[in-house]
């Protein structure tokens, strides 16, 4: 398996010798013993005793993942982590040490690891009724949408419930095509928006998109402030939209889908004004306009409750997941009646979509993200940490952006500034140091070279010093 590993990375590092030899002499190297004046970060204190750990060893599950399960499963760092509980934003393995999540179980855990309330609300149902579909009624699955639709601005006041994003994505367009009656999808290069066959047409990394057919799917150019062709011109990204449905498409289109702030992509924050004016192309094109919020929504940005809100713009319909359910596997579209009508000329269903436990278990997660004030809470703690981060980046040149908002914030990591040329080896180096120091981040981006920062919402300032003081540390050993 580890040889398998190494591949993998040899594959991401491509056949640049140079960056090969970092690898060779940094990833396997033990960190240098610092001065006594340099001693590592330590974890801020937490109150929490995780309990005895007496089941089954990383090892051994290891060997038992590589028998059962699919050889397309991959795993975090050299000696893949065996997660065994969690805490808010913290994480314990089956040794008990401690960890600070700063990835949020792939930005999905939003109130943080076994919140009480969530907690609780999930048992108490689960005690009374675990599963029913639609066909019968219960209180739940209205009362969760009715608090949905409380957060949505203008029209969006319809919900569907799912399972998942990739769901969530596939449902809104299949809509989009019903309403329209047209079948070319645009979306962004760079993005994800799942890993189903309709899906993967969506999505434009090729690392996630096997050969496969790939529908009426048009990507245009992804407007990306640091790294797209037109930096943060947004009309002139519009235009080329523009250009691009006159010239690959009928004229006319189905609907246009985008994440305001591209997760696995590596947080990339859409250029400013760009959604309005896209908005306004597509919906001449006859196309209905789709924003993908299964990692942005719920208050993570902190200036805004959703992601397109940033940009000024209410979309024709929203798709949601990941943080909805704190872990839950939940996922939801809403729409306005008008669109959502479309869906009632056959039978539209699904078995778990909706069912009591979760239903109960997202609406705790709207009621959490209330009462303890998340949205104002990501806006405080994000602008100290990204003005921590920029500090880094003044210090260390390795550092070539830091992006985002709230708690959905991104730093790149480059070996050359002017020409932003990607540090794949040396992001794997530090993303093992900082494990090593305590720390969990996210990878993304099409080279890997982007570490994501988005942790649950209870995070806080001296966990955002810490994990930039390992931070500091870590690329100052390497």
């Amino acid at each position: 398996m580890f040889s398998q590993q190494r591949n993998l990375w040899r594959k991401s590092l491509g056949s640049k010798p140079a960056l090969t030899q970092i690898l060779r002499r940094n990833l396997f190297a033990s960190t240098p013993s610092p001065s006594p004046s340099e001693r590592p970060p330590v974890l801020p204190p937490f109150d929490h005793q995780p309990t005895p750990y007496n089941k089954m060893m990383a090892d051994e599950i290891l060997k038992k993942r590589k028998e059962f399960l699919g050889p397309s499963l991959f795993y975090y760092y050299q000696k893949p982590l065996n997660i065994v509980e969690g805490k808010m934003q913290y994480l314990y393995d089956e040794s008990g040490k401690r960890y600070l999540d700063a990835f949020a179980g792939i930005v999905t855990v939003s109130c943080g690891h076994c919140h009480p309330d969530i907690v609780n609300a999930v048992v108490e149902q689960t005690k009374l009724l675990q599963h029913t579909t639609t066909i019968y009624l219960h209180h739940a699955i209205v009362e969760f949408a009715e608090a949905l639709a409380s957060k949505m601005p203008g029209n969006l006041k319809v919900v569907y419930f799912v399972n998942s994003g990739t769901e969530a994505n596939e449902l809104a367009m299949m809509m989009a095509r019903l309403y329209t009656g047209n079948l070319n999808m645009i979306a962004l290069r760079n993005a994800y928006h799942g890993g189903s066959a309709g899906t993967l047409g969506l999505t434009a990394l090729h690392t996630w998109k096997y050969p496969i057919p790939q529908g009426e799917v048009h990507h245009v150019m992804n407007p990306n402030p640091y790294r797209g062709a037109f930096g943060s011109d947004a009309s002139r990204y519009a235009d080329e939209v523009q250009d691009h449905i006159a010239y690959a498409t009928p004229g006319s289109v189905a609907g246009f889908i985008a994440e305001t702030f591209q997760g696995v992509g590596g947080a990339a924050e859409l250029a400013p004004g760009y959604l309005k004016l896209v908005y306004d192309i597509v919906h001449q094109a006859g196309g209905v306009c789709i924003a993908d919020e299964v990692q942005s929504g719920f208050g993570r940005t902190g200036s805004h409750y959703w992601g397109f809100q940033t940009q000024g713009v209410i979309p024709d319909i929203v798709t949601m997941a990941k943080g909805i359910g704190n872990g839950l596997p939940l996922g939801a579209v809403v729409t306005t009646p008008e669109i959502a009508q479309v869906m009632s000329q056959k039978i539209q269903f699904n078995t778990f979509g909706g069912n009591p436990v979760c239903s109960a278990g997202g609406h705790a997660v709207l009621k959490v993200l209330d009462k303890e004030n998340r949205q104002t809470h990501c806006a405080d703690v994000g602008s100290h940490l990204v003005g921590r981060l920029k500090e880094l980046q003044h210090k260390h040149e390795i550092i070539g952006d830091v992006r985002g908002r709230g708690l959905m914030l991104g730093v790149e990591l480059v070996t050359d500034r002017k020409d932003k040329t990607p540090a794949k080896a040396e992001t794997l180096i530090l993303f093992e140091k900082l494990k090593d120091l305590g720390v969990l981040l996210g990878k993304g981006g099409l080279h890997g070279n982007v570490f994501r920062i988005k942790p649950p919402m209870c995070f806080n300032k001296e966990d955002a010093d810490f994990l930039v003081d390992a931070l500091d540390y870590a690329i100052s050993t390497i």
